[in-house]
């Protein structure tokens, strides 16, 4: 499925806080969880998601530190901030307001699929 840039800019932003939730974690593990999540219909790569981690740490919604892995490499984890917490807790409200919205356009008057 190919969707639209602009629906994956804005969601981009709750998506990584809502894995940091889960807890701390590194590029390429939150890269692998979003492309899980979406049952791989989310194809992101580092120079979509590097920028994003780099603006949230600039706002205080993150925070990132330098640590080894477990097979001894040098990674930069990642862990959500108090401010992180309610910025996500807001942009959780306007999310599920928008799917509201939209559910119950779409399931009241959406024709059936090849209709």
């Amino acid at each position: 499925m190919n969707i639209d840039k602009d629906l994956v800019a804005a969601m981009a932003t709750p998506l990584v806080l809502a894995i940091l939730v889960e807890g701390a974690s590194y590029g390429y593990a939150i890269l692998k969880r979003v492309r899980e999540l979406s049952g791989g219909d989310l194809e992101w790569t580092d120079g979509m998601l590097y920028p994003l981690l780099h603006r949230l740490e600039r706002l205080g919604s993150i925070r990132a530190e330098w640590g080894v892995s477990p097979e001894g490499r040098r990674r930069k984890y990642y862990e959500i901030t108090e401010q992180g917490t309610a910025q996500l807790a807001e942009q959780r409200k306007q999310w599920e307001t928008a799917n509201r919205t939209l559910g119950g356009l779409w399931g009241l008057t959406a024709p059936a699929v090849g209709a």
